[in-house]
């Protein structure tokens, strides 16, 4: 590792330098309207490749730090095949990419605690200049390791993680043995969940997690959440479970999806914010569909719903964090419904992305400039039929610190899924 510390200070010391190497898009805002490779000449901006094969690279989750605080590491995971659910013994590689030298692929560990929509929850330590935490399985249970990569110390916790609260300090969880059970692809392989039988179980939910010391406790439970309110289109067969969990950005509250499968494997889902502590649960949309969200800042959430406002249809709507607070729909017919949603620093663009569409199935990573409503597509990444379902590549995009550039998950070529940089200087400078 001590070449690893030996730049991490280079980079340091010079500060947080201009990296790209694909050059200045020199693209101006669009006018009016959407602006895209269909319906303007103008070019796309410049993306480039940062893995390569034969091995297959990504990162998952678009909520998650991928970029060190100087923007010249980024984190992802490798692995040998792809097309198949993981299995118990399926190991990953975890490493970062060098984006000064020549991409150079720098490797840092491994996990069998995994899956394709999130990996195994990689990401920097928030306020940590040097040390990033991923989950693993080790002795029947499921873990947390945290590494400094300048110099190569590492230590375990007892307990996974799924959010990290933005000073590093403390996480929130959920049981992933319970979301295996119920939504294949989103939680570990290799451990069986004890309350497999149990529609609301007491003991299982969401913990709080001491990453300095260790130390785990429960502070919701699925039961205690499913007697909470009303359970939109009810009934006595549901399971109920805990997923999506994210800090708010002053971390003072979190978000968790509070979800339900019917017996024919349909799914509602309430989405609802606590303090760390468990207390002061608001539900905040009580009408069974909420999907993909992100924080505004600690008072709103950007998130989507349907039947909301008199839309029939999904949408993405600000909401107040409360119950019956108010809200606001966001980029009607413009910003895509279905996609990961971001803002960048200031609050005036929202970086989103698209599932497969039309007969190419292009996957459109997109900003979208709130104050004048227009959108600007980033590029379109084909994505093949073969990737469907649990083991789909969804773009995901991840915004570095600067807000200078983009990651993305997607195939390219004949080498699968890699990870691709894409530079947004010239439309948002």
């Amino acid at each position: 590792m001590n070449g690893t510390e030996s730049s991490l200070g280079a980079a340091a010391r010079t500060g947080r330098r201009e990296f790209l190497r694909c050059g200045l898009a020199g693209l101006a805002l669009a006018a009016a309207g959407r602006w895209s490779r269909a319906g303007d000449s103008r070019p796309l901006p410049p993306t480039r490749v940062i893995t390569r094969g034969p091995r297959h690279h990504w990162f998952g989750y678009y909520d998650k730090l991928q970029f060190d605080p100087t923007d010249r590491y980024v984190l992802g995971m490798e692995v040998s095949f792809e097309h198949r659910s993981p299995a118990p013994d399926d190991v990953i590689r975890i490493g970062m990419v060098d984006l000064e030298e020549n991409d150079r692929w720098i490797d840092l560990g491994e996990s069998v605690a995994w899956n394709w929509q999130q990996g195994c929850m990689l990401q920097w330590v928030p306020g940590a200049e040097k040390k990033v935490l991923w989950n693993d399985r080790r002795d029947g249970r499921f873990v947390c390791h945290i590494l400094d990569v300048a110099t190569g110390e590492r230590r375990t916790i007892p307990h996974p993680v799924y959010s990290v609260s933005p000073d590093g300090k403390s996480a929130v969880t959920a049981d992933f043995r319970r979301i295996a059970s119920v939504r294949p692809g989103y939680g570990y392989a290799g451990l069986e969940d004890p309350r497999a039988d149990q529609l609301a179980p007491e003991d299982s939910g969401i913990e709080h997690v001491d990453l300095e010391t260790g130390r785990s406790r429960l502070i919701l439970s699925v039961a205690e959440i499913a007697r909470m309110g009303k359970i939109p289109e009810n009934d006595p067969a549901v399971k109920h479970y805990f997923n999506h969990l994210l800090f708010s950005p002053d971390g003072s509250r979190f978000i968790a999806l509070h979800r339900w499968r019917y017996p024919d494997g349909r799914r509602l889902t309430r989405l609802l914010t606590a303090r760390p502590d468990g207390s002061d649960v608001r539900i905040v949309i009580p009408n069974g569909y909420a999907s993909h969200f992100i924080w505004r800042d600690p008072g709103h959430i950007l998130a989507q719903s349907r039947h909301w406002l008199g839309e029939e249809n999904w949408g993405n709507f600000l909401f107040e964090d409360r119950e019956g607070g108010r809200v606001e729909q966001i980029g009607r017919s413009v910003l895509d419904s279905g996609g990961h949603l971001s803002y960048l620093p200031g609050k005036e663009w929202i970086l989103n992305d698209t599932y497969p569409k039309g007969k190419e199935r292009l996957q459109t990573p997109h900003l979208y400039h709130v104050p004048s409503g227009r959108r600007i597509d980033l590029g379109d990444f084909h994505l093949p039929p073969a990737y469907s379902g649990e083991w789909r590549v969804d773009t995901h995009p991840r915004l570095s610190n600067s807000a200078r550039c983009v990651c993305i998950d997607a195939p390219h070529e004949d080498e699968g899924r890699q990870m691709h940089l894409i530079d947004i200087r010239g439309i948002v400078a």
